[in-house]
């Protein structure tokens, strides 16, 4: 259950009171992609709340791959998902599951309901459906083939199916109510032609069932008691329910929505992702400035750091912006506690040292201030070292803590050093800097009593060389994604 120091949140209230009340015996939830793009940092948060609804509750979690669209869809996002789901430390119960797994079972419930005159095979456009639907404040127009026999739509669904009819031509859809306040409820189309080779099934089908169709009998068929989406889908659960109830499914599965997570400064709908890879504003799916995780990934930032974020934002019903400096608090957080040190000099300037006694050929640093368990390591050391050039002045106020000329800083790890000279080029840049050695001042405090108020890193000039890559957010604006604006 919840741990005592955080309230449980709705959704940890809701399965509680199901599990109370008999509703439900075992807890069995779901993590359903699409597999037609790369897992984004919104779908850790779904992620991590199924499946920690599901460990907290001693339950389990299906990976069941919503693959009904078969164009944008390849194994490439299939493996890439698996993988991102491990590296956040999760698995799933028994195999990987693919909505297509139950296409036939899918079709032959299709067919039920149309034999029981709550479906039929309509030939209206894409576009023509558009107009009949109708709107907000206006109720939709009976489609002219919503009536036409039974015998009929069973023979052109038959038909469909066969690959008889072009891409466009029918669909067959739920008979419900074209006055319905929810415009979901309107005849939803169930299934539509495709003529597209499938990554899983191959060439097998060529109609295909919609999301509302196969996402709740899917859940069925699993035997999934708590289907956990975003609030989107919420005007999307009568239509959930509908099919269920008309249909002759195992189980009866129930839907609850969360708000979604939103950060700031950050787009995280996978079509506007897509246009950024496939427009070649970036380097690839995991560019390290994607919100995608497996460019975080590629970025160092540890998994944990980002299911401790999630934990941060919470779960509620309400839709908010997340600050993306709460993800950066996470990060930092998590590798202040878990991450050993090193030191590395980004912008070099070298400090030629000064001793009255021999300079040791090393130095011994923790690995962590606060973590002895992960003991020390030898830092080469010599006459000649590299500091940040942004940790010298020649002049600076009393708050300034780092290297300046004609006072002490301390070298981390090593000794007391006093800045005595300062060379410069044609340009009036610093190029090197002259210190002095504070005598018997490795490790403690100078024997003169003045001891230095900064601590700065260094490298010696026997460290190796190395690459770094420094990314910034990836937009600029706060909110990229809002009111419908290019985000390009």
């Amino acid at each position: 259950m919840a741990s005592a120091e955080k309230p449980a949140h709705f959704l940890q209230q809701l399965v509680a009171a199901d599990i109370a009340e008999g509703r439900v015996q075992h807890v069995v939830t779901r993590f359903p992609p699409e597999p037609n793009g790369y897992l984004h940092l919104g779908h850790a948060k779904s992620i991590c709340l199924n499946f920690g609804l599901a460990e907290e509750f001693g339950g389990s979690c299906n990976l069941r791959f919503d693959d009904t669209n078969p164009e944008k869809e390849s194994q490439e996002f299939v493996d890439a998902i698996q993988r991102d789901i491990r590296w956040l430390g999760f698995q799933w119960q028994g195999e990987v599951r693919f909505t297509s797994d139950y296409f036939e079972q899918l079709y032959l419930w299709a067919i039920e309901l149309i034999r029981a005159g709550r479906a039929y095979v309509c030939e209206l456009s894409a576009e023509q459906a558009r107009a009949y639907r109708g709107t907000l404040t206006e109720r939709g127009t009976y489609s002219p083939w919503r009536d036409r026999p039974v015998e009929e739509s069973l023979d052109l669904f038959a038909r469909m199916r066969s690959g008889e009819f072009e891409p466009g031509a029918m669909s067959l859809r739920a008979k419900i109510d074209m006055a319905h306040g929810n415009i979901n409820m309107r005849d939803p189309v169930l299934y539509r032609i495709r003529k597209a080779h499938h990554h899983h099934t191959g060439d097998a089908w060529c109609i295909y069932p919609s999301y509302d169709y196969a996402h709740g009998q899917s859940d069925a068929i699993e035997g999934i008691t708590h289907s956990i989406c975003t609030l989107e889908f919420e005007d999307h659960r009568p239509l959930y329910d509908w099919l269920i109830d008309n249909l002759p499914v195992p189980a009866k599965p129930r839907q609850y929505e969360f708000a979604r997570l939103n950060p700031n400064y950050t787009v995280t709908s996978k079509r506007k992702l897509r246009l950024l890879v496939e427009e070649g504003h970036v380097e690839g799916w995991d560019d390290p400035r994607m919100p995608i995780l497996a460019g975080m990934r590629r970025r160092g930032i540890p998994p944990q750091a980002i299911r401790n974020f999630c934990d941060m934002v919470g779960v509620t019903r309400a839709n908010s912006v997340v600050d993306i400096a709460m993800l950066e608090f996470a990060i930092r957080d998590y590798l202040d506690k878990e991450a050993a040190r090193a030191m590395c000099v980004l912008r070099p300037l070298e400090v030629l040292l000064q001793s009255d006694g021999e300079l040791p050929a090393s130095v011994a640093g923790a690995n962590h201030p606060n973590r002895d368990e992960l003991g020390s390591r030898d830092i080469a050391f010599s006459a000649r070292i590299y500091i940040e050039t942004d940790d010298f002045r020649e002049e600076a106020n009393k708050k300034y803590k780092r290297l300046v000329l004609g006072k002490r800083v301390r070298l981390r790890h090593a000794c007391v050093i006093e800045a005595t000279g300062v060379e410069k080029d044609a340009q009036g840049q610093f190029t090197r800097v002259l210190a002095r050695v504070v005598e018997d001042s490795f490790g403690k405090d100078p024997a003169d009593g003045n001891k230095p108020k900064g601590v700065i890193h260094w490298v010696s000039e026997q460290s190796q060389p190395c690459e770094i890559r420094l990314y910034d957010r990836l937009f600029l604006d706060e909110a990229p994604d809002a009111g419908g604006k290019d985000f390009l």
